[in-house]
């Protein structure tokens, strides 16, 4: 398993950030490349079952995911169940003292293709690291101004 964790600081409250965090359907407006939606039950709950597809074309993957854990406004935790990406995924969403957010996303994956996967990680982790803390600064802005 490999561990990659990004977290940034937002203007806005912890309950309006995670509500814009888990209104889906709207990942696309502040997730690079991504655009996520609910597969089954409401998104809004544990066994919440949701996909999110990832990438430009033909260098695209889908990702499916379990809601494993749902603690509004704090956590939501997904167990990523698909071919490409598997492993637990989770934000939370912290009070800072004086007001404002701190949004941390937190990823545990199974890096697929054995020693070459572990090895590509070494590149490909920091890269990942990068566009998740872009993400989540486009959240916080979002946030913001929704």
């Amino acid at each position: 398993m490999e561990t990659l964790s990004v977290a940034v600081d937002a203007q806005a409250s912890p309950e309006r950030v995670f509500a814009v965090l888990t209104d889906w359907p709207r990942h696309h407006e502040w997730m690079v490349l991504t655009r996520a939606w609910v597969v089954a039950g409401d998104g809004h709950s544990r066994g919440s079952r949701l996909a999110a597809a990832t990438g430009v074309g033909p260098l695209s993957f889908v990702d499916t995911m379990d809601v494993t854990g749902w603690r509004p406004p704090h956590e939501v935790e997904v167990r990523h169940t698909g071919r490409v990406v598997r492993g637990i995924g989770r934000f939370h969403v912290l009070p800072r003292p004086g007001g404002g957010s701190r949004i941390v996303w937190e990823e545990q994956l199974h890096v697929p293709f054995g020693l070459a996967g572990r090895i590509g990680w070494r590149a490909a982790g920091p890269v990942s690291a990068f566009f998740l803390r872009l993400s989540l600064r486009r959240l916080a802005a979002l946030a913001l101004r929704a």
